[in-house]
């Protein structure tokens, strides 16, 4: 990977993240997921620590199901994009839908991780109340729920890092679960340094655009907000969250974009030779096989 081709593949992304058809698959998932993290966090409005705790992180990771599902999707019309093919969104959504059902699936086991670590911290919420002894629970054992809320965190960043290497994958290989991770790992284990740098440059603009999108919300929810009640709390922030997942919509096919860009460019140094190694974005593939 050289400087020239990091360059070349960024511009892509960016050139390529406004197209019409990944915009009109992008935000209506972003949405999706929007309205659930809005109903959690209603949900968790008046609710117990406890509760509240488990409705911070739970959507999130209930989000990454449907995040990888626009992943691959976003990934094969970019690799189609590349090619200058017609697609036909009928045709791609139809072959699609096996891969699709089953990259969602990987979000499974990273949810019921959190819900193990939400019913411990369950417990240590328990103990916290029992008359007497709670407040000695709640200060000698407060390393325990740190540790919990750490690992809560950790599952969210996996999930993050999921999205970015595990997605275009699925999208332009067989999806086989040990192929999955067996060519995941090979990247990660080849060429840490270089997926850190590409997984934090396809993150910069997401980072960026919530930064400022949550700046802008705070703003608006000190200065004009006066809802009191769940419900009207709920419906402002369904309200504001349309134009949100508006804005944010480029900085995630950017994300995706550059996911699959950046498989382009690890792969080649993995994958094993031969005429049956696979390689996206067509012309491409036989300047990479050359290189091996």
């Amino acid at each position: 990977m050289t400087w020239a081709e990091l360059e070349k593949s960024f511009n892509r992304a960016v050139l390529l993240s406004f197209s019409k058809k990944k915009m009109m698959l992008a935000f209506p998932a972003l949405i999706l997921c929007g309205i659930l993290i809005v109903f959690c966090r209603a949900l968790a409005y008046e609710a117990s620590d406890w509760v509240a705790m488990s409705l911070a992180f739970l959507p999130i990771l209930l989000s990454s199901g449907i995040l990888l599902a626009l992943g691959v999707l976003l990934i094969r019309l970019h690799d189609h994009e590349v090619k200058r093919h017609v697609v036909n969104m009928e045709t791609l959504l139809a072959g699609s839908f096996d891969v699709i059902l089953g990259t969602s699936y990987l979000s499974i086991p990273s949810v019921l991780a959190y819900l193990c670590l939400w019913i411990l911290m369950g417990i240590f919420f328990l103990f916290k109340e029992i008359p007497m002894i709670g407040e000695f629970f709640s200060v000698v054992f407060a390393f325990f729920p740190f540790l919990l809320i750490f690992s809560s965190i950790c599952l969210c960043l996996f999930n993050l890092g999921l999205l970015f290497f595990a997605s275009p994958v699925c999208a332009l290989h067989p999806l086989k679960t040990f192929s999955l991770t067996r060519r995941v790992l090979g990247i990660l284990q080849n060429h840490l340094f270089s997926s850190l740098v590409l997984f934090f440059v396809a993150l910069a603009p997401i980072a960026l655009v919530v930064g400022l999108l949550s700046l802008a919300a705070l703003l608006t929810n000190g200065s004009f907000l006066i809802a009191e009640r769940s419900l009207s709390v709920a419906f402002e922030w369904f309200f504001i969250m349309i134009p949100f997942c508006a804005l944010l919509t480029p900085a995630v096919i950017f994300f995706f974009n550059f996911a699959a860009e950046s498989h382009l460019l690890l792969m080649p140094k993995v994958q094993p030779t031969g005429p049956k190694a696979p390689f996206p974005f067509g012309a491409n593939a036989s300047s990479g096989a050359e290189k091996r």
